[in-house]
């Protein structure tokens, strides 16, 4: 089972917690964010959807074919803040079937450096106190995310690793997951793969000399050992530590209730 516990002020998280983030590559801090934090982010995550959505030129977020991935607004959100639509958001004719604020799938990605409430978040000795406690040295926030999921239409995403599209060499990406609301198996909640992440890194998205990205399987060695896959149910506030090794996924929410 994944560490599950509590963060404490002035000690951070237990070494218990440290043991079970280098054998499972995972593990859940609960009550790490306040009602009132979660409130803020989404309050401004909704602005910005109004602000930035009605300019975005429509880029479908899909792990399934990752066809955002060939578009250029989505490379250059790596610098800026784009707005990222769900799937099913569209009808057949290409027109919005819901309102725009159930429409996007998620922000991304600089958020962290360009809008001040994203920023102040993404900052602060409660957060280094966790980076330092899994290992991470000299840390830099490279990217940062609202995910939506929304009811009825949020998006599967596909079992995978972090690192494939956030590469270092050696490898060091660690990611910080909070949920804004409760997370469960009705609406689509984290799951994961605990202990495979040792195995290594097995897919590179990798530019090629045309510009082009291509997914290019480094490891076919490599098979993830799905019956170990565990349900992260979590409530409002918790945050969620992952290697960037480890292999994560998300059903599609077919639920009326989003999982922001």
């Amino acid at each position: 089972m994944v560490w599950r516990g509590a963060f404490s002020e002035g000690r951070g998280i237990p070494a218990v917690a440290s043991e079970a983030f280098a054998r499972d590559g995972v593990i859940v801090i609960e009550d790490f964010v306040t009602p009132a934090q979660c409130a803020a982010l989404r309050q401004r995550a909704m602005e910005l959807v109004e602000e930035i959505a009605p300019q975005s030129p429509g880029t479908v977020f899909s792990t399934l074919d990752n066809r955002h991935a060939r578009d250029r607004y989505f490379e250059d959100s790596a610098n800026g803040i784009g707005a990222f639509f769900e799937e099913g958001a569209f009808a057949g004719d290409g027109a919005l079937q819901v309102p725009l604020a159930r429409a996007i799938n998620k922000l991304g990605h600089a958020m962290h450096d360009l809008d001040p409430v994203f920023s102040a978040f993404s900052r602060g000795p409660r957060l280094q106190a966790v980076a330092d406690a899994v290992g991470l040295v000299d840390p830099l926030v490279v990217q940062s995310m609202y995910i939506f999921k929304q009811p009825g239409i949020g998006g599967e995403v596909v079992c995978h690793q972090d690192s494939t599209f956030l590469y270092t060499d050696p490898e060091s990406v660690i990611g910080f997951w909070f949920a804004i609301e409760d997370a469960h198996r009705g609406n689509g909640c984290l799951g994961g793969l605990p202990g495979e992440h040792a195995k290594g890194l097995r897919d590179l998205n990798r530019r090629q000399r045309d510009g082009s990205l291509r997914m290019e399987r480094l490891r076919p060695d490599i098979e993830w050992d799905m019956s170990k896959l565990e349900w992260l149910e979590v409530k409002q506030g918790t945050l969620v530590v992952f290697n960037g090794a480890f292999p994560h996924l998300s059903e599609a929410n077919t639920s009326p209730e989003s999982r922001h």
